[in-house]
């Protein structure tokens, strides 16, 4: 088990993002305390953490985005560091400063620095971009990322293929995200012409892929870079092709529903030597809330070359029963079906 400093956090986010980083915090023994509105009072990431506290009514601007209650929630939990999940909590400099003079420490960049560099807390939506965990020594476990999006919305992300593990032509401007005191994940995107694009905070789907293609822990990383951890930080291993894909309801928006079949949940299956993990924000019985994001789940998966991982990620969620709510995982799997077969993917 990881030789962590921080010994307690508040996980500030919902739906299978929250969940799959309660999970690794549980797994490094580090205390998780979720957070809800009333309306999620039995939520699966509520169910998964060791406490949980309310943050207020159901509409996300008062309750999961509201920077005082959750900076309240937080010192009501007694916890030590506050983990900021979606890149919209992530990036928000005025929750950054306000969680620092609480006497708590953020997991992320600094509230100066968001301001600077990626205080708008939006997720890149360029096709082409980076990953990297950003130290005082520059930027490791640097991968590239290509995307697709439908409507804007995250759908697929995987290392491009001819990627060979190595450390990847970067923008010449990449060496200002560490320059200006940018500490943790970043996931950037890069414009046409090469300049950045975005520079964002959290954990969005691409973080997926950095954790798969190194074969590292993104929390973990997290958690050292606000905690200072003397211990040596992970190897990791030799770099690998990853695939990320998010599963939605296609619900329309404010409807609410039920989830009936199971999604997704196991972590770290073996298939075919290529590890699948799959995160899902709901269980059986689970009420699908009008309120929010419609993200139902995460699956990833790192191999020998993107194709085979693409083919392994797509099996787990061909495979998928009647869940009780219709979703777009016929279009996901037609551009993971692209990707297997070693074509390039157009975006949307």
């Amino acid at each position: 088990m990881a030789q962590l400093a921080i010994e307690s956090v508040l996980v500030a986010g919902r739906g299978p993002a929250a969940c799959a980083v309660i999970s690794a915090c549980t797994r490094l023994g580090v205390k998780a305390v979720a957070v809800h509105s009333e309306a999620e009072r039995s939520a699966r990431h509520v169910r998964l953490a060791d406490e949980a506290v309310l943050l207020g009514p159901a509409p996300a601007s008062e309750s999961y985005l509201a920077v005082d209650r959750i900076v309240e929630a937080a010192r009501r939990s007694g916890v030590g560091a506050v983990l900021p999940v979606p890149p919209a909590l992530a990036g928000n400099a005025r929750l950054a400063a306000a969680v620092v003079d609480a006497g708590l420490t953020w997991v992320g960049p600094d509230a100066e620095v968001l301001e600077r560099l990626g205080g708008d807390g939006v997720e890149p939506a360029s096709e082409r971009g980076f990953l990297a965990w950003v130290t005082a020594d520059g930027l490791r476990f640097a991968t590239p990322v290509a995307r697709d999006r439908a409507a804007g919305i995250a759908r697929v992300s995987w290392t491009p293929d001819g990627w060979d593990g190595s450390a990847p032509a970067l923008p010449a401007a990449a060496r200002r995200v560490a320059e200006v005191g940018w500490r943790g994940l970043a996931t950037v995107g890069v414009s046409p012409d090469g300049e950045l694009a975005e520079v964002a905070a959290g954990f969005s789907l691409d973080i997926a892929v950095l954790e798969r293609a190194h074969g590292v822990d993104a929390v973990e990383l997290a958690l050292r870079s606000a905690g200072g951890a003397a211990a040596p930080a992970p190897a990791g291993r030799g770099p690998r092709a990853a695939v990320a894909a998010q599963l939605r309801s296609t619900l329309p928006p404010g409807t609410a529903g039920r989830v009936t079949g199971s999604l997704p949940v196991q972590s770290g299956r073996p298939a075919d030597d290529v590890p699948v993990v799959a995160v899902s924000g709901y269980e059986p019985g689970d009420r699908l809330d009008g309120w929010y994001d419609a993200l139902l789940a995460t699956v990833s998966a790192g191999g020998p070359a993107t194709a085979t991982a693409a083919g392994a990620v797509s099996r787990e969620l061909s495979d998928l029963p009647d869940v009780g709510v219709p979703h777009d995982g016929d279009e996901v799997c037609a551009v993971l079906a692209r990707l297997a077969a070693g074509s390039s993917v157009p975006t949307a």
